[in-house]
């Protein structure tokens, strides 16, 4: 079973939502590096290395982006265009967060190239097993790029 460190990036603006998601991520004893930008702005300043998020070994790409859709300044919709728009970053991987499960939404996500789409589930543990399996699928399934 291979286990790399993986950098795995969360946009997400719900305290809570990340604190559950860090807690999930954690619980895996998967080898995770996590790092957090609260709002689409943020995401894109810390995928080009922009504002505080110059320098680039304190934060490295990530291997997987958790996105959530709905985000305010830009929306994860907006941040998953400009992503998969960069020679660089269209290779990582986009898991669309969100508590919608309406099929235009989801349609979109996958058209505008989300890998994966998850929906948020109400509940506490749903949502914590969700997380865990997602990790598990992404450290230690599939081949992530460098």
């Amino acid at each position: 079973m291979k286990m790399n460190l993986i950098e795995i990036l969360i946009v997400e603006d719900n305290p809570d939502h990340i604190t559950l998601i860090m807690h999930a991520l954690k619980d895996n004893k998967v080898v995770n590096n996590i790092h957090v930008a609260e709002n689409g702005e943020l995401a894109m300043d810390y995928l080009f290395h922009r504002g505080k998020f110059q320098d680039e070994k304190s934060f490295p790409l990530p291997n997987l982006i958790l996105l959530d859709v709905k985000l305010p300044k830009l929306d994860g919709f907006e941040v998953l265009k400009a992503i998969k728009q960069d020679l660089v970053l269209k290779k990582i991987p986009v898991v669309m967060l969100t508590t919608s499960d309406k099929d235009e939404e989801i349609a979109r996500g996958y058209s505008e190239g989300a890998n994966s789409y998850v929906t948020k589930p109400v509940d506490f543990n749903e949502f914590r097993r969700k997380i865990k399996n997602l990790d598990m699928y992404w450290a230690l399934v599939s081949e992530l790029p460098t």
